[in-house]
């Protein structure tokens, strides 16, 4: 008798817990949507290479510039979305507290994006960028699939890997290849877990 109260009990407390950790889950970011930013960068990079962008820093950054609009649209678009349309949201701001959080580090990654160039470190601009996503990333650990962290952990090698070993900013590939690779997994990770 004692041991099937224990095991109710137990039962119990593990059902409270699925509650409480799907609550605490973000269901905001679209898995789809970070596969097509994924995407967009890939091709970013075989834009750069196959249509005759002049060899000019700033050309290069205006293609980035454009493949990051085009993937924040896709994104927000999906969280908007979201926000909007799913009935336990409610429409309830604080749902959006962990998307909100990102912000800061985002807001550092656009000022440095305007300060390298300026001052003419264009090859610090794609491992700042990569530095910066992957920390925005961490946070989430306690919000989103496990997935999602180690992804923030590849962002911030391959910056690492970019400041030891430099690539000048005109060439593409590793900055398409590693957010096509980076977005692609958050994508899979966000799909998986549902």
């Amino acid at each position: 008798m004692i041991a099937s109260h224990i095991h109710d009990a137990l039962s119990q407390v593990g059902k409270l817990r699925n509650l409480i950790l799907e609550k605490k889950n973000f269901k905001g970011y679209s898995g789809k949507a970070r596969i097509v930013g994924g995407i967009f960068a890939l091709l970013g990079a075989v834009v750069i290479e196959t249509c005759n962008i002049p060899d000019n820093p700033l050309y290069h950054l205006l293609v980035w510039s454009c493949v990051l609009t085009l993937s924040l649209i896709v994104n927000y678009s999906g969280l908007f979305l979201w926000f909007i349309l799913d009935p336990e949201v409610r429409r309830n701001v604080n749902k959006l507290t962990p998307a909100i959080d990102a912000i800061p580090a985002l807001a550092v990654g656009g000022f440095l994006t305007i300060a390298l160039p300026y001052h003419n470190q264009f090859q610090l601009l794609m491992p700042m960028w990569m530095f910066l996503y992957g920390l925005v990333h961490i946070p989430y650990r306690l919000n989103l699939p496990k997935g999602n962290y180690y992804v923030g952990i590849f962002y911030i090698l391959c910056g690492a890997a970019l400041l030891f070993f430099p690539q000048p900013f005109t060439n593409p590939w590793p900055m398409g290849i590693v957010f096509f690779i980076g977005e692609i997994a958050g994508g899979i990770s966000l799909m998986v877990d549902g």
